[in-house]
């Protein structure tokens, strides 16, 4: 799967300012930007920062709060407010920043942003900018009378990085909309309050588990490397299989990120070496079931016991996860040993090919 988070930006921001230019003679001050409290000046600026703030994210690398800086819109000579043409070529420019942050960033790379699991990667971040460029349009174009319709892949790649418990509908741009509080969607009760949600990483000592997310999912289960680079012979069948699962909860609306799949990041070279996840969120006893492969390469070093150590220490630390369940193939006596290391019990023989391991909190 190409990297296409710079490419989304660019393509954004080009279709935004397309339609905004044709307003640039409005007083942009004296109307609200649709819903909100903002003018329509105040959220072209917001546009501005946010794609400036993401890029200062990414270059920085910042871990623990935002770099501590923000724009101002001058204009010539920094004595007087920049023109609406002034403020376009700024969200064109601050647009170009946020491409090449993308662009020159490691795929590993996270940075501080505070929703869910405080830090996203360089997808995450494509992904909140094309999502504030498409939306703040909307918003001023709502308050314009300006019209506004946004390619439809820029809506299904906001949706399926960062709004993964959203079940998807036909139409990717009114769904973003109402998942934003925007609009209705037949059959959806309206949204009030929401968050979008980049992916969750769990570290252990020589790993990283990544969390997948559906654009991810999907091309994984396709035969693609979901924007990871591989180690020779993967991703294993296992984890393609999981992916495919990780789909269809997405499209059933039941998915959650925590409870999905995982890719196991090698530190040494940021190889992926294998899948881990859950089958789904944990039950009403707090049973939540555990699968996982790795690629031939990567096995007898211990990868799998460190990541599933780790793993089961983050969901037996929730209060809504008691027990981890997990089943092994009979004949698969590595697997059976990483299961004892870890300090799953045998709790049943299971079925005549598999056997049954529980770890308690």
């Amino acid at each position: 799967m190409a990297d296409m988070g710079g490419e989304q930006v660019q393509q954004a921001v080009a279709s935004a300012v397309a339609v905004l230019r044709t307003a640039t003679d409005r007083d942009w001050r004296a109307v609200n930007a649709g819903r909100l409290t903002w003018s329509c000046r105040e959220t072209a600026e917001h546009i501005a920062s946010d794609l400036l703030a993401y890029a200062g994210q990414l270059a920085g690398r910042a871990q623990d709060a935002y770099v501590p800086f923000e724009i101002t819109l001058d204009g010539d000579g920094g004595l007087d407010p920049a023109d609406n043409d002034g403020v376009l070529h700024v969200i064109e420019t601050t647009g170009a920043l946020l491409t090449a942050a993308i662009r020159t960033t490691p795929r590993e790379v996270r940075a501080f942003h505070p929703y869910p699991f405080r830090s996203a990667n360089r997808d995450g971040f494509a992904a909140m900018g094309v999502a504030e460029v498409l939306l703040h349009t909307h918003d001023i174009a709502e308050g314009l009378g300006l019209a506004h319709d946004p390619p439809a892949e820029l809506c299904t790649f906001v949706l399926g990085t960062i709004f993964p418990h959203v079940r998807p509908a036909t139409d990717p741009w009114r769904t973003l909309l109402w998942a934003t509080g925007r609009g209705d969607l037949p059959g959806r009760a309206p949204v009030t309050d929401w968050r979008w949600s980049n992916t969750l990483v769990i570290p252990a000592d020589r790993l990283t588990l990544e969390g997948v997310t559906p654009r991810a999912a999907a091309d994984l289960a396709a035969g693609g490397d979901g924007g990871f680079e591989w180690v020779e012979g993967g991703p294993f069948e296992g984890t393609r299989e999981a992916a495919g699962m990780t789909v269809k909860a997405y499209e059933s609306g039941v998915h959650r990120p925590e409870f999905g799949l995982f890719v196991l990041v090698r530190h040494e070279d940021g190889r992926a070496i294998g899948g881990m996840g859950f089958h789904g969120v944990p039950d009403e006893d707090g049973r939540a079931e555990i699968g996982y492969d790795l690629t031939e390469p990567a096995r007898g070093h211990g990868y799998a016991t460190e990541a599933l150590r780790a793993l089961a220490d983050w969901a037996l630390a929730r209060e809504d996860v008691r027990s981890l369940f997990a089943t092994v193939e009979r004949d698969n006596v590595p697997s059976q040993g990483v299961m004892e290391r870890t300090g799953f019990v045998q709790v049943s023989e299971g079925d005549d090919e598999e056997v049954a391991y529980e770890l308690r909190g």
